[in-house]
């Protein structure tokens, strides 16, 4: 996410909110129960109605912190549509900020590209596919363009280290 808005020409202290934001998108999840998150197969309903409500659980958790940026309303729209199917609201286009229009192509790339408790990873190919398939409809053209050129010029998620302290922390 951040070397999207890099590339978009954000501003470094817009750069800097993108990347909390990315880093925080999930924290919803807390609330929704473990087996939930990685239940293999089709889910039901309800249990997708849980799983949707993860952006409003983020944002009422990140609300009440002072950030320099609305970090708690990029969240809460990380799953939104550039055609409005997204959720929790249904935005649509310019009313997605462009914050969480990265946020979302990025999700979108790294939840393809890799495994998952319920389904190996599909690669990084085919979550550029995704992206490039559904540029206009689903995810900003614009953030899709730039998501996908810097994979093309050789990004690779390989190149940014996870943090000793985070590789400590225990899995369960």
């Amino acid at each position: 996410a951040r070397e999207i808005g890099k590339k978009l020409g954000l501003r470094e202290d817009r750069v800097e909110a993108v990347r909390i934001a990315a880093l925080l998108h999930d924290v919803g999840k807390i609330s929704v129960p473990t087996e939930l998150l990685s239940k293999p197969g089709k889910l039901s309903e309800l249990e997708l109605m849980l799983i949707r409500q993860h952006p409003v659980e983020s944002y009422n958790i990140l609300r009440n912190i002072q950030f320099p940026y609305p970090i708690a309303q990029f969240v809460l729209e990380h799953h939104e549509k550039y055609n409005g199917s997204g959720y929790p609201a249904g935005l649509q286009g310019d009313a997605i900020s462009l914050e969480a229009k990265i946020i979302c192509v990025a999700d979108v790339v790294d939840a393809i590209s890799s495994h998952r408790p319920y389904r190996p990873s599909r690669g990084i190919e085919q979550a550029l596919a995704e992206i490039r398939e559904h540029a206009g409809t689903l995810y900003d053209p614009e953030v899709a363009v730039v998501c996908i050129s810097l994979f093309k010029e050789g990004f690779s998620f390989a190149d940014y280290e996870v943090p000793q302290a985070a590789q400590q922390l225990p899995l369960h």
